[in-house]
C-alpha cells in the first residue's frame, strides 16, 4: 500500500510525521506523495481540508485518516498517544471505507467565459465587501426568495458542524445525501422577506443563486477564499464524487458531535 502524510507543520506534528514515514516504511509500505492509497493528516481539521484539496483529483482512489495534535478535530479519529497502535493497524489491517457526500459549486460568469467548478468538503460561503448580498434564490428552477443580508453558507452534512452550526444551522448526519443553505444576518422587514430558516435540500435538488446587481463576491470554499466579479449565477448541489475516510475502528458520527461540543474534558467539574 502507498501512503502520504499531510502535516500541520508544528513541532509535534513534524515529529509524528517522521515516525509514520519511518515505521510504515519498515513494514514495507511505500511512501508516495503522488499516488497514495492512504493520506494521513496530522494536525487539525484545517490540515485535513488541505489534504482533501491537495488530492481532490484522486477521491475515488485515496482515503483519508486524521491524527489530531491540538484541540479535538472533528475529522480526526486518533490522538498522538495511539500512534503505535495506529501504525500497526495501517500496516496489518485492511481498512474499511466510510464515504461522506460533498458539495458541488458551479460559478457561471455574465461574459460567457468558462464556468468555474469546485468541490467542498465542509462548506461554501458567499459574501461581498460592497454592502449587502442580494441574490435571487431558485430551487429546482423555481424562484424561491430574494435574499438580502450578509451572505449565505451552503454546507455539506459533515460540514454542518462547522460554520453552519455557528450560524444556527442544523447538524445533519453524513449518511444523508443532502446540503444545507443557512442565512447570515438576513434583512427581514415589511419590504424585504426571506424564509429565515436553514433549508435542507436532498440530492436531486439544485439551488441557484443569481445576483440582483453587479458585485464583487467573496466566495470561500472550505479554507480557500476567492474574489469573483461579473457573476451570472452560483449553483450548488450534492456532488457525484464523495470523500473516503479510512476506518480501523468504529467512531459513530453522534459520538463525534458529543465529544466535540458536549463532553467536558475536566472530570468532576
Amino acid at each position: 500500500m502507498k501512503f502520504a502524510v499531510q502535516s500541520r507543520g508544528d513541532q509535534t506534528s513534524k515529529e509524528i510525521e517522521s515516525k509514520f514515514k519511518s515505521y510504515l516504511s519498515e513494514f514495507n509500505l511505500e511512501y508516495n506523495e503522488e499516488e497514495p492509497d492512504l493520506v494521513i493528516s496530522i494536525g487539525g481539521d484545517g490540515t485535513l481540508l488541505e489534504a482533501f484539496h491537495r488530492y481532490i483529483h484522486r477521491l475515488d482512489k485515496t482515503a483519508f485518516i486524521g491524527v489530531h495534535t491540538g484541540h479535538l478535530g472533528f475529522y480526526a479519529d486518533w490522538v498522538p498517544d495511539e500512534l503505535e497502535k495506529l501504525i500497526i493497524e495501517i500496516a496489518r489491517t485492511p481498512f474499511q471505507v466510510v464515504e461522506y457526500p460533498l458539495l458541488e459549486l458551479t460559478i457561471r460568469p455574465t461574459d460567457y467565459d468558462a464556468e468555474h467548478c469546485y468541490l467542498a468538503l465542509n462548506e461554501v460561503s458567499v459574501k461581498t465587501a460592497e454592502g449587502s448580498v442580494v441574490l435571487d434564490v431558485e430551487i429546482k428552477g423555481e424562484q424561491f426568495e430574494t435574499f438580502r443580508g450578509d451572505g449565505l453558507c451552503i454546507s455539506t452534512p459533515s460540514g454542518s458542524t462547522a460554520y453552519n452550526k455557528a450560524l444556527g444551522g442544523a447538524i445533519i448526519h453524513p449518511s444523508l445525501e443532502a446540503f444545507q443553505i443557512t442565512e447570515m444576518a438576513s434583512i427581514n422587514n415589511r419590504v424585504f422577506r426571506t424564509v429565515g430558516s436553514p433549508l435542507i435540500l436532498p440530492k436531486h435538488h439544485t439551488a441557484v443563486m443569481k445576483p440582483k446587481s453587479e458585485r464583487n463576491f467573496l466566495i470561500t470554499i472550505d479554507h480557500l477564499t476567492m474574489t469573483f466579479n461579473k457573476v451570472h449565477s452560483i449553483q450548488c448541489r450534492v456532488a457525484k464524487e464523495k470523500v473516503r475516510f479510512a476506518r480501523f475502528r468504529p467512531f459513530p458520527f453522534w459520538k463525534r458531535v458529543h465529544d466535540s461540543f458536549i463532553a467536558d474534558d475536566e472530570q468532576g467539574v
